[in-house]
């Protein structure tokens, strides 16, 4: 059967090498994604920082400088907790053979769940240190990611991986790879839905666009932790809804259970970013649920 989606194109993941004498620095666009993600939604909050009217009682979440500072415990924490979000929740003990591994990220495995954790930690600790209140903080923070989401999942598509299940449809795409090109019940190249965009365009852009809009045109910032409830609950119900498109990873799919469940009951079941999505729906509709009976 002739496939009938679209040939993934021809882009390499490494934008450029820098050539260091005898060897060569290459410039990824998974690593670019995360550099440019960060500098935008830096200066989404800079700008909400500045329109002192936007805050309750004009009193912004933190100063322009604290913002500057925090940048550091940021990107910290995103690294840190989505690489061991990544060992716990997707490693399935395959770095108890090579315990090393753990700490060569540039071979890939970051989740976003634990990345989130980590933030959310970091940003904790920050609070605590600079005697600021966390839900304007959490607003801030919940306002500025979704570029970097949008970004990052475009860098996915370039890579070629997180692929989608194989489908028919005409947009389907034809991602290089034997792995990605022979499915299951499939004679030649398999096309597979290109999941990575559905997450860039729900969790990226659509998400981010809804934010900004509530933000800065109808003032849900004076309601702390209205925004970044939404921001919660909308990424963890755009996830969940991608997951059944998105191909499971490798370490869930066995010939029992082909779908990649790690929950299961008849022919129904969940994946585990469903399983973890569902508590974040849950966190964020009992932020905003708070945050709308708070005075």
């Amino acid at each position: 059967m002739e496939p009938t989606g679209i040939p993934f194109p021809d882009i390499s993941p490494v934008l450029v090498e820098i050539p260091l004498g005898f060897t060569t620095l290459p410039i990824r666009w998974y690593a670019l994604a995360y550099i440019v993600g960060i500098w935008l939604g830096y200066l989404l909050a800079k700008q909400a920082l500045k329109r002192i009217r936007l805050w309750r009682d004009e009193t912004p979440a933190m100063s322009a400088d604290q913002l500057e500072a925090f940048l550091t415990w940021l990107i910290i924490g995103i690294i840190l907790g989505g690489r061991i979000g990544y060992v716990i929740g997707y490693g399935e003990g395959q770095f108890l053979d090579d315990p090393l591994s753990i700490i060569r990220v540039w071979e890939g495995g970051m989740a976003f769940h634990g990345g989130f954790l980590g933030v959310v930690i970091a940003g904790l600790i920050f609070c605590w240190k600079h005697k600021l209140a966390l839900a304007p903080v959490a607003d801030l923070l919940a306002l500025g990611t979704p570029p970097g989401l949008l970004l990052g999942r475009i860098a996915n598509f370039i890579n070629a991986e997180l692929w989608g299940r194989p489908t028919d449809q005409p947009w389907g795409v034809i991602f290089p790879g034997p792995t990605a090109q022979n499915c299951p019940g499939v004679d030649g190249l398999c096309a597979r839905h290109p999941s990575q965009l559905y997450e860039a365009g729900l969790e990226g852009l659509l998400l981010g666009a809804l934010l900004i809009w509530l933000a800065f045109a109808r003032d849900w910032l004076k309601r702390p932790g209205m925004i970044a409830g939404l921001f919660i609950a909308g990424y963890g119900l755009s996830r969940f809804i991608v997951e059944f498109f998105r191909q499971a990873d490798a370490q869930f799919i066995t010939l029992d259970n082909p779908m990649g469940y790690v929950m299961q009951l008849g022919d129904f079941g969940i994946t585990r970013g469903q399983q973890l999505s569902l508590p974040m729906v849950a966190i964020g509709l009992l932020m905003m649920a708070l945050a709308l009976r708070r005075r």
